[in-house]
């Protein structure tokens, strides 16, 4: 007897924040299903009781799991390994849906479901992030960064609620599609979830990340080897997406930096499309964004750590050592207390 090996599922992760849309977005998305396909949706919620998973038609065609307590883009593999798995294994479907809780970090999951041992089984698509028009104008909303961090990830982005959207919303989503320019592949702005499945079944472009330690350390460790990855503060990394790349910093909450050296150095980089920091400084909590048209910084609340990234074209070449030299000299104790 001849077997005949299943292809990889076409499978699409649906994030965004709480409230945003994203069982709404799904509900739409199931319409579009051909007769005689199977599709299987994964459903995420953070507590014990599951509410979604009613929402979502049980009929003929459809497989519907839901995974319950914790979250998973960040609590152990392990469940959402099995539930996928027995998913797969028992429905086959053509296509797979994953709606992660509005508190996870989808980008923990892309890189879980991109490894080696899901080759074979799923086919990963562009990640969608869905986000709340109508919520843009709550700057302590759309600052938080589980929200940045979700955007981060995001290739394609839905805009919801747009009829509620009032001016200062309509404004701050200008804003929002220029300073995730570089991550954001396409903006889409639906009324009441409508989007079209080819809309979204794009392939899943990857982001190239390398985390490791603070450049001037791999100058002083490059004899031992090559620079093994790490998730520890203090580390530095450098990501590309769409022709751009993006070097980051994060540093322990702990370093107190001066705030007007900071500003100084920051306003003497040259060729770069967007600077964002926050800095723990001698004036207290500082947060910077900057971009070719206006410089701005203000106080702001405690953070959880130092942090920088900017962003320039890939065809610019920049010197990040000495401008992270540069920027650890502006520490109130010295670059030598590193």
């Amino acid at each position: 007897m001849k077997i005949i090996a299943r292809k990889a599922v076409p499978t699409h992760i649906i994030s965004g924040f709480l409230g945003a849309g994203k069982t709404t977005l799904l509900q739409h998305l199931l319409t579009q299903k051909p007769k005689n396909e199977v599709w299987a949706i994964l459903m995420n919620e953070f507590g014990q009781i599951g509410v979604d998973q009613q929402l979502i038609t049980q009929q003929a065609g459809y497989a519907v799991k839901e995974l319950l307590g914790g979250c998973l883009c960040c609590s152990s593999q392990l469940p959402m390994q099995i539930a996928l798995s027995r998913l797969l294994s028992e429905s086959k479907p053509d296509r797979l849906f994953i709606e992660p809780t509005g508190l996870g970090h989808p980008a923990q999951l892309l890189e879980q479901l991109t490894e080696q041992h899901w080759h074979s089984s799923l086919d990963m698509r562009a990640l969608v992030v869905v986000v709340d028009g109508s919520r843009l104008h709550d700057k302590s909303w759309v600052q938080q960064h589980l929200y940045t961090d979700q955007l981060k990830a995001a290739q394609v982005v839905v805009l919801s609620h747009k009829d509620c959207m009032k001016d200062d919303d309509q404004q701050a989503y200008i804003q929002l599609k220029q300073e995730y320019q570089t991550y954001v592949q396409s903006w889409i702005e639906a009324e009441n979830g409508q989007v079209s499945l080819l809309q979204l079944d794009l392939p899943l472009v990857p982001v190239q990340r390398k985390i490791q330690p603070l450049l001037h350390q791999q100058m002083t460790q490059k004899n031992e080897g090559e620079m093994q990855e790490i998730k520890q503060l203090p580390y530095h990394y450098v990501e590309t997406a769409q022709g751009y790349t993006v070097a980051g910093w994060k540093l322990p909450k702990r370093w107190q930096f001066k705030f007007y050296d900071v500003l100084d150095l920051l306003c003497t980089q040259q060729d770069w499309i967007r600077i964002k920091a926050i800095f723990y400084t001698d004036q207290g909590w500082k947060s910077f964004n900057f971009n070719p048209e206006q410089f701005n910084y203000k106080s702001t609340e405690e953070s959880i750590d130092n942090r920088i990234e900017v962003i320039i074209q890939d065809s610019v070449q920049h010197d990040w050592l000495l401008f992270e030299t540069q920027l650890l000299a502006c520490r109130v104790d010295g670059l030598e207390s590193i």
